[in-house]
């Protein structure tokens, strides 16, 4: 785990889902951000309707970057209907067949011969943890995935996976105004297990929603962010960042200057009470 960038770039908006870049647009990118020293790229096969991977993956080779210098990380396990797998219905296949061919398709579009990381993208009611466990083991014989992890995973369901399998990460959403893994569980589980924790939308509904929250949010956001001599996104990011289980944000940004403030967020040592004021300003009431 230590090999990766505490800031992690995710990619799904980086092709035909956001901003749709060029070849040399997202090589551009990965040369910026590893210039920052952002090493680790968050993908999943579904993003871009199964075609940002192929995208990143000659933006990657394109840029020169030495692949043994950066990690990618991949998801599998969601079948999207579209046009291309015109299927039935979205639904989420655990087979050993289709993990299997899941990380080769990946290790194909992203041009490389392993994965750092592969995560099960979202939990199936229908998961049989010895199938996985084949699957796993297949894949890190051959060298194919140096590590596993899942994906918007409850501790109960992590569990039944480790029963055969070592479980190494776990993606999940959190964030200042989506905070509820800090208190059901999940955060105390992955803690106690030695599990990592990436942070999908760590910036959560702040520049999204317009409601009671955000404006409370706000109005104590004017303040930090002059105590600490921060945007507001630092101030969101160094919020999560001060959590002890060293959680890693999965920022989505498709611009060099907004990786750059989320790394500079990592400078932010937010007091333990100004913690709890913005906790308070996002739930409406004292920490419970």
């Amino acid at each position: 785990m230590s090999s990766f960038s505490k800031i992690i770039a995710g990619t799904m908006t980086w092709g035909v889902w956001g901003r749709n870049y060029s070849t040399s647009q997202m090589s551009d990118l990965i040369v910026e951000a590893f210039s920052m020293g952002i090493t680790t790229f968050d993908h999943a096969d579904i993003y871009g309707g199964y075609t940002t991977e192929a995208s990143f993956g000659n933006a990657f080779k394109q840029s020169k970057v030495e692949r043994s210098s950066v990690q990618f990380v991949s998801k599998c396990g969601i079948q999207l209907p579209g046009t291309e797998r015109p299927l039935a219905v979205k639904h989420y296949d655990y087979s050993k067949e289709h993990i299997v061919k899941s990380v080769e398709l990946s290790l194909q579009n992203l041009n490389t011969d392993y994965l750092d990381v592969l995560l099960l993208h979202r939990p199936s009611p229908l998961m049989d943890p010895h199938e996985i466990g084949s699957a796993f083991e297949q894949l890190k014989i051959q060298g194919k995935v140096k590590s596993f992890g899942v994906s918007n995973f409850t501790p109960a369901q992590m569990d039944l996976l480790r029963t055969e399998n070592l479980i190494e990460w776990n993606q999940i959403e959190c964030s200042l105004t989506q905070s509820e893994a800090m208190f059901n569980g999940s955060t105390n589980h992955m803690m106690q297990n030695q599990i990592g924790i990436m942070a999908w939308s760590p910036l959560g509904s702040f520049f999204k929603d317009d409601n009671p929250q955000k404006t409370r949010l706000k109005l104590l956001m004017k303040k930090m962010c002059e105590i600490y001599n921060a945007s507001e996104d630092q101030i969101l990011l160094a919020w999560l960042l001060k959590h002890p289980a060293q959680i890693h944000p999965v920022v989505g940004t498709t611009q060099g200057s907004r990786l750059k403030d989320a790394l500079d967020s990592l400078k932010i040592k937010l007091t333990l009470q100004d913690w709890f004021l913005l906790l308070e300003a996002s739930l409406g009431h004292e920490a419970p």
